[in-house]
């Protein structure tokens, strides 16, 4: 049998199973049980304050009428995406990821903002309180750097997994950093690391896309440098098939043929994942660009094409920045950005997610 035509048949054994609203805990246990029976994986979704479950998988195959004749069950649906955990047939609403109090999905504009990398713990200290001051929801800042050389700086390492918790904790503020090997999940649990961020050259490493998906911390996963959409969403189907579904996308741009900025940021992929997906969305347009003058422009963009949040670097000092200055962006600038976001935002019937305070005018 072809290849494709197997795999075909095998999406079909997907389905997503509605509970009725008056079913009990036994029948919703002996409905999983049956699923799992069939060595399909169950798992529960609520789908418009409704039980559902989803029965996934590429072994059994339940026979006509099996699963709808179980008691609790309301009807079955098919699921015909390939990426079937992140699809819409899945969770027709949007998903809002909940990072401690704050939402990202919902109807509020996110802003993530920090440094590339971790330096010192007066840098951090520094550019927590400018991001916070700026307007930004949560604290970026790299302890593990992958860089296109190896003689370039590789980050921190556990020392800046140290300083970038303890600036952020004054502030109340969530932290989000880049996980490169899952021997080093349980440092990041260990300094509590809200945020972990699957960059764009690890977009289809599957061991540590399967590693993050045994977790519940929510997962930040950068389109990959030359990635399709369906190839970035099955991506996120590894994350989720392990049980995590607190996943967030993050367009950065992709390579193309157009050397005059670092990459090409495609905003014609929010609307267009907006309609296949439950996941939010968010752009990263500091690496798409590679130039600060362009993150302003960029970012208004995206929020314009519906994106939920961004990701900006912002470092207190641009020019002394020990890895991609030339993208940052200062305090002041994200500060003055926040507010044209926010504009954006409310006339795009949403709300910017944090409370804006006024700088003091310069003297």
């Amino acid at each position: 049998m072809p290849i494709d035509s197997h795999i075909s048949g095998q999406e079909e054994n997907a389905m997503l199973i509605m509970i009725k609203p008056n079913a009990d805990e036994a029948q919703v246990a002996a409905i999983k049980s049956c699923v799992e029976d069939l060595g399909l994986r169950a798992i529960e979704s609520q789908i418009r304050k409704q039980l559902a479950i989803a029965a996934i998988g590429d072994q059994g195959i339940a026979p006509n009428g099996f699963i709808e004749s179980l008691p609790g069950v309301e009807h079955v649906l098919p699921i015909h995406k390939q990426y079937k955990l992140a699809s819409r047939e899945f969770h027709p609403d949007n998903r809002v990821v909940s990072v401690r109090h704050i939402p990202i999905g919902g109807d509020a504009i996110q802003v993530i903002a920090g440094p590339c990398s971790v330096e010192t713990p007066e840098q951090m200290l520094a550019a927590a309180a400018g991001a916070m001051t700026a307007g930004a929801s949560l604290l970026r800042g790299g302890a593990f750097k992958p860089r296109t050389s190896p003689y370039s700086f590789q980050g921190m390492e556990e020392e800046g997994l140290k300083y970038l918790a303890d600036a952020a904790r004054p502030h109340g503020m969530p932290v989000v950093t880049e996980l490169m090997d899952p021997r080093d999940i349980d440092l990041f649990l260990k300094y509590g690391v809200d945020v972990i961020q699957i960059g764009t050259r690890n977009m289809q490493n599957f061991r540590l896309l399967k590693e993050v998906g045994q977790l519940q911390v929510p997962v930040i996963l950068k389109r990959g440098l030359s990635a399709t959409i369906k190839e970035w969403l099955m991506a996120a189907e590894y994350i989720a098939a392990q049980g995590n579904l607190n996943i967030i996308l993050a367009e950065r741009g992709v390579r193309s043929f157009e050397p005059a900025y670092r990459n090409m940021l495609d905003v014609s992929a929010i609307p267009y994942l907006k309609r296949e997906t439950h996941l939010p969305v968010i752009v990263d347009p500091s690496h798409a660009g590679g130039a600060a003058w362009m993150v302003p422009a960029l970012s208004l963009a995206a929020i314009a094409a519906g994106a939920d949040g961004l990701m900006i670097e912002c470092h207190p000092n641009p020019a002394q920045a020990w890895s991609d200055g030339e993208q940052a962006l200062t305090p002041q600038e994200l500060h003055a950005l926040t507010r044209q976001v926010a504009a954006v935002a409310q006339a795009s019937g949403r709300a910017y997610g944090q409370p804006l305070i006024d700088l003091p005018r310069a003297s």
